[in-house]
């Protein structure tokens, strides 16, 4: 595939709308984000009216009361200080907990910082990091994440409060309006993996976590990691592409731009396109192979869909996993 460089817009391209977000842009999504369900925990990826609920044995519950033992009652659950307190057996009742954690791990890498459509690869992975942290403090969830770079990494933990969705916007406005195709990305400090490492040290289990990334990094660690995330917590991976990352648009001259200057790739060579679209098959699978092996949902969002009417679409209907 060559290229043509040009500091000009050629005749007849058409420019990207949202090569960066702004924090006013995130802001705005919070009117968007009423339109969204946070997933239910018990059915994975779908509607659920009211409170959410634990589907983890062991976790997701709170203490309601206790009470004398009765026939029937998991003896794990005895409360053997009352029992002793009071001469005869007393166990603990629990009830889920009305709320649960969501924790979002977005990805402002380098290799995000492209696109062919309405939007740039980083710009979606912000705009939707925004709306579904939104969307959990409205359901009154705590809400955490990360968002990382090549180089470093922004952390806070699960609050229920507008300060913690403040923080996210506010690094993800910051990481995003670094990135640039001048960076120098041959020894990354941080990637995919390094940052799931760290949403398995801080978040707690039972949380809900949703992984906002391209996944161009997958590999056996990322298996292995998703694994064992998923032991405790309820994933949900969302890949961010952009349409020609799949297959090469129809043979012909093609302006491309990184945000400030454009380039023309030619797509015509045959041998070429095959080796290219085989490779994408190859990486798409492998992604799916590795959601497939944690029981991981996987939502598949482009360049030029609309963030919100996907979202709605996975978390309402779709049923199967990646």
């Amino acid at each position: 595939m060559k290229q043509y460089k040009s500091q000009q817009k050629p005749p007849g391209s058409q420019a990207i709308e949202r090569a960066y977000c702004s924090m006013d842009d995130l802001m705005r999504l919070r009117f968007d984000a009423r339109a969204l369900q946070m997933p239910s925990a018990k059915r994975g990826i779908r509607q659920q009216t009211g409170q959410h609920r634990s589907r983890f044995r062991g976790r997701g519950m709170e203490f309601a009361e206790v009470r004398v033992y009765q026939p029937g009652d998991d003896v794990r659950s005895i409360d053997w200080r009352v029992t002793a307190r009071r001469k005869t057996p007393h166990t603990k009742l629990f009830h889920e907990e009305r709320e649960r954690p969501v924790f979002i791990v977005c990805d402002q890498s380098i290799s995000q910082f492209f696109g062919s459509q309405k939007a740039f690869k980083s710009v979606i992975a912000a705009e939707v990091t925004a709306l579904l942290s939104w969307a959990a403090l409205f359901y009154g969830d705590r809400v955490g994440g990360i968002v990382f770079s090549d180089s470093r990494h922004y952390e806070i933990k699960p609050t229920r409060n507008r300060n913690s969705v403040m923080g996210l916007i506010k690094a993800l406005e910051q990481y995003n309006q670094v990135l640039s195709a001048d960076l120098d990305t041959a020894f990354p400090e941080m990637d995919l993996n390094k940052a799931l490492q760290e949403a398995r040290r801080i978040s707690k289990p039972g949380a809900l976590i949703f992984i906002i990334s391209d996944f161009q990094d997958s590999n056996e660690n990322t298996r292995r990691t998703l694994h064992q995330l998923a032991q405790h917590s309820e994933l949900v991976a969302i890949q961010v592409y952009d349409p020609i990352e799949l297959e090469l648009p129809p043979p012909g001259i093609y302006p491309i731009s990184n945000g400030q200057d454009i380039a023309m790739i030619r797509t015509d060579d045959k041998a070429f396109r095959r080796e290219y679209e085989s490779a994408a098959q190859e990486q798409q699978q492998l992604i799916k192979d590795i959601c497939d092996s944690a029981t991981t949902p996987l939502i598949s969002l482009s360049t030029r869909d609309d963030p919100v009417r996907i979202l709605k679409h996975g978390f309402f209907l779709r049923q199967d996993r990646c």
